[in-house]
C-alpha cells in the first residue's frame, strides 16, 4: 500500500508548536519504521516551500533522508478529477450561501492524485477529502 501525505501532516511535523506535532512525529515515525511506501505529490512540495526558511535544498534533503518520494507527475486523469471535485465544491459553497470558495486548487490536486493513483491519503483534514472524494481511503493521525 502506498500512502500519500497531505501538506498539513508534514507542516505539523516541522512545527513543534503545532498542537498535532507529537501525533505527526509518532504517526510518520511509525510509518517510516514499518517501511511503508510514502509519497507526496508536487503540490504538497510547493505548498511546503511557503513555510518559513524552507529552501528546495532543505526540502530535498528531508525527503531523501526520510525516503518519502516526491511524485512530480500529474497526468490528465488527476487534473480532470481535481477539476470535477473543485467544481462541485464551489457549487456546494454557493448553494449553502457560503460565498466564494475558501479552498484552493492544490487541495483538490492532492486528493485527486491519491484517488487516481489508488493511494491512501494521510491528512489532518479528513472531512474535506471525504466530501470531495468519497471513494478515497483516508488515514488520520
Amino acid at each position: 500500500m502506498t500512502i500519500s501525505i497531505d501538506t498539513n501532516v508534514i507542516a505539523a511535523l516541522w512545527d513543534d508548536t503545532d498542537a498535532l506535532n507529537a501525533a505527526a512525529v509518532k504517526g510518520l515515525g511509525s510509518l517510516l519504521k514499518a517501511r511503508a511506501k510514502l509519497v507526496v505529490p508536487g503540490p504538497v512540495y510547493a505548498e511546503l516551500m511557503a513555510g518559513p526558511l524552507r529552501t528546495g535544498e532543505a526540502m530535498d534533503l528531508f525527503f531523501e533522508d526520510t525516503g518519502i518520494q516526491v511524485d512530480w507527475t500529474m497526468e490528465e486523469g488527476i487534473w480532470r478529477e481535481a477539476g470535477r471535485a473543485y467544481r462541485e465544491y464551489v457549487q456546494r459553497r454557493k448553494r449553502s450561501g457560503g460565498g466564494t470558495s475558501r479552498r484552493i486548487l492544490p487541495d483538490f490536486l492532492i486528493g485527486a492524485h491519491a484517488l487516481v493513483r489508488d493511494y491512501s491519503l494521510l491528512t489532518l483534514d479528513g472531512e474535506h477529502y471525504k466530501v470531495a472524494f468519497p471513494e478515497i481511503c483516508l488515514l488520520s493521525l
